[in-house]
């Protein structure tokens, strides 16, 4: 059987990799679709993806918003986009080579042949596996899913990774539009919320390599948003249960 599967990029001023990592995505074997999600980046990584899209019709995609909305909001414009399409398969992933391409197909393999719903490329599954990074951004990195784990009791030692596959079950069965946080906290919130709906997680181990070209999006306001929000949304995980988003399921 043959999957649809689409990998979604979120970019804002991604000129100097995203062209690179279009043409790595498109030559990866089994057929992988590509949406980006780009933020008016004032650079023209905008136009840069149209200027490929020519060269591979029906397989790059571009949705341009205007101004910088956040990475949860893009994500979840993805989402929808690709739900509404029927890809079997969603993919997260970063535009700067943090992630290697080659291991989408690890991520697919994990959820097509071993039946798991979400598969999280983690960078602490078989101890510390990070290039490039200062040791303090390790260290801040690590300890934060430390952290989720103790208050939230996520079995999952990388809970802030932005790597991952899910089964579009999981993406239906959520509530996309009550997922509440834009920035780092994002990727912990919909790794939680799978986990309490029931979904079937596994941890694939990757390399994870910082960033050689442009600049990290990353700020002081996105650890802020992540360190209150995993207490917020453990306290009104006790209050308030988990349901599946039914409209969402189809038979």
């Amino acid at each position: 059987m043959t999957h649809r599967k689409l990998v979604l990029i979120p970019t804002f001023n991604e000129k100097e990799n995203i062209v690179e990592m279009i043409h790595a995505v498109m030559a990866l074997d089994g057929g992988f679709e590509l949406l980006v999600i780009d933020d008016g980046s004032p650079d023209g990584t905008g136009s840069l993806v149209k200027s490929q899209q020519v060269a591979f019709p029906g397989r790059l995609h571009l949705i341009e918003r205007e101004g910088k909305l956040g990475l949860g909001t893009a994500y979840i414009t993805g989402f929808k986009w690709a739900l509404e399409r029927d890809y079997d398969y969603i993919f997260e992933m970063d535009a700067d080579f943090s992630h290697n391409p080659n291991d989408l197909i690890k991520l697919y393999q994990a959820c097509a042949n071993e039946g798991f719903d979400l598969a999280i490329g983690s960078r602490y599954i078989t101890g510390v596996n990070v290039v490039n990074w200062p040791m303090g951004r390790v260290l801040m990195s690590y300890f934060a899913s430390v952290y989720v784990k103790f208050i939230t009791g996520l079995p999952v030692k990388d809970a802030t990774a932005g790597f991952k596959c899910y089964h579009k079950s999981v993406l239906a069965g959520i509530k996309l539009d009550e997922v509440r946080f834009v920035g780092y906290a994002f990727q912990i919130e919909m790794k939680f919320t799978s986990w309490k709906l029931g979904f079937k997680i596994v941890e694939i181990p990757i390399i994870f390599t910082d960033r050689t070209k442009g600049t990290s999006k990353m700020s002081p306001g996105i650890f802020k948003e992540a360190g209150f929000g995993v207490v917020s949304m453990k306290i009104k995980s006790i209050f308030i249960p988990y349901q599946l988003n039914r409209s969402g399921l189809t038979e």
